[in-house]
């Protein structure tokens, strides 16, 4: 449900409205200010709250009931572009970050070369596993913790923050040094995980999973939401479909539907969406045109010799020929990188 204040209305008298709600029902109230609208969303047991009896109140505008399952991920209950602040870098309403690195952490001198190299084509932030799902059982799995610590070591060298992914609850105590959690397609919907997120004090990265719809993105992004942790950012990394050109599909409507049903910030990953190099250019030129907040792409020093998914991976000079692609597209579309 959706409490939408008459303008101007006293602080002093939203806060005893607020009140009066929370102390006659149970629910939660998610305070949304905006320039000239405020907006309290009511979450919980919202079908015993008098719904008249809000109405007829003086400083209330209006009262709808939302439909959508998902509530703090509604554009509803939050009409303004949620802009996530890590370390400085921005991602949202205006702000286009580009995550970029390795698919897979393989040694500090290859993890460094490669941060020092995408930072100075304008990557805002480093991306590189540590921990990684694959496939077969037999496959690079990562570093693990020794990966990590080569991350926080590319990190203090370069400034930028790092991203990179979490495969278990227990992994969760060695992340401290890391500003990003990504949550993989393959755990997009491991409940028990996003829960955790949810009391975690950083931003979390949630991939859409490979047959996911966007409502199981949204609801997905809702149970770390619920537990208290708003700072998510969706990203679209190809879904699974009768094609076989590319490694996915890359499902670019999403962006623009996504922005009319939620405030959360989306990016994209065309390296994991198409599986091809060479494709990834004309990939991320549409994403910034189709609105996305920012991308996701894979840089490796030396693609042919890389662990995990060299196909996809861009060279240095591929990655900085595709940023100054990207900051001219950027001006056109008025956003910062």
């Amino acid at each position: 449900m959706i409490v939408v204040l008459k303008p101007n209305t006293p602080e002093e008298a939203i806060e005893a409205l607020k009140k009066e709600i929370t102390s006659e029902n149970n629910v939660e109230i998610n305070h949304s200010q905006g320039t000239e609208t405020t907006i309290l969303g009511l979450i919980g047991e919202t079908q015993h709250v008098d719904i008249h009896k809000l109405r007829s109140k003086g400083i209330v505008e209006k009262v709808l009931r939302v439909q959508e399952p998902y509530k703090k991920a509604s554009r509803s209950f939050h009409p303004k572009d949620t802009i996530i602040d890590v370390n400085g870098a921005k991602i949202g309403e205006g702000f286009f970050a580009v995550m970029a690195g390795p698919c897979s952490v393989e040694s500090e001198e290859q993890l460094t070369g490669i941060a020092e190299a995408v930072k100075a084509s304008g990557a805002t932030f480093l991306r590189g596993g540590a921990f990684k799902p694959r496939t077969s059982p037999y496959a690079f799995q990562g570093l693990g913790p020794a990966g990590l610590e080569l991350l926080v070591k590319a990190k203090k060298a370069t400034g930028l923050p790092i991203v990179t992914e979490v495969m278990d609850i227990s992994q969760l105590a060695a992340f401290d040094d890391v500003d990003v959690i990504q949550v993989g397609a393959r755990n997009m919907q491991n409940f028990t995980l996003l829960k955790e997120l949810g009391h975690v004090g950083k931003p979390i990265l949630l991939k859409r999973g490979m047959s996911a719809t966007m409502r199981d993105l949204l609801m997905a992004a809702e149970y770390i939401m619920a537990g208290g942790n708003d700072d998510v950012i969706l990203c679209e990394r190809g879904i699974r479909t009768f094609e076989t050109a590319t490694r996915n599909t890359l499902d670019l409507s999403i962006i623009p539907v996504l922005k009319r049903h939620t405030h959360l910030p989306i990016i994209i990953d065309p390296s994991h969406a198409t599986g091809l190099s060479w494709a990834v250019e004309s990939m991320a030129k549409a994403a910034l045109a189709a609105g996305a907040d920012g991308l996701m792409v894979e840089v490796h020093n030396d693609p042919q010799k890389a662990l995990c998914d060299g196909d996809q991976a861009l060279t240095p000079e591929m990655f900085d020929h595709i940023m100054s692609q990207l900051k001219r597209y950027a001006q056109i579309e008025e956003k910062a990188i």
